[in-house]
């Protein structure tokens, strides 16, 4: 059975950080592209993030560029997000993906498996 939890969410401040992981088990990690995406309310959810199967290449959305670095850690499982500059309107809940491929992309289209979420409140 294929879970991934995220951890790291909470409130805070506009300049503020935080950094999010994901932990994954049920397959075999260094194969997948995985991404983080959000979902604001009222919003639908959107691709931010994404890494290639072997951390060598990354994408961002150009509402989070030079703001936010994704990594990941193919020997424990885990893809990190790191996020700085926070601003009131990144607050949403953000959820960490694992794609059927190696290659990534910011369409949920190319995801297959997906966390429960961690919620984001930046508040200014």
């Amino acid at each position: 059975q294929v879970q991934l939890v995220e951890s790291g969410g909470g409130s805070v401040q506009a300049g503020g950080s935080l950094r999010l992981s994901c932990v994954v088990s049920g397959l075999n990690f260094d194969d997948h592209a995985m991404g983080w995406f959000r979902q604001a309310p009222g919003k639908e959810r959107e691709g931010i993030s994404c890494i290639i199967s072997s951390g060598g290449r990354t994408y961002y959305d150009d509402s989070v560029k030079g703001r936010f670095t994704i990594s990941r850690d193919n020997a424990k499982n885990i893809v990190y997000l790191q996020m700085n500059s926070l601003k009131s309107e990144d607050t949403a809940m953000y959820y960490c993906a694992a794609a059927w491929r190696s290659w990534c992309s910011l369409l949920e289209i190319d995801y297959e498996n997906w966390g429960q979420g961690t919620q984001v409140t930046v508040s200014s």
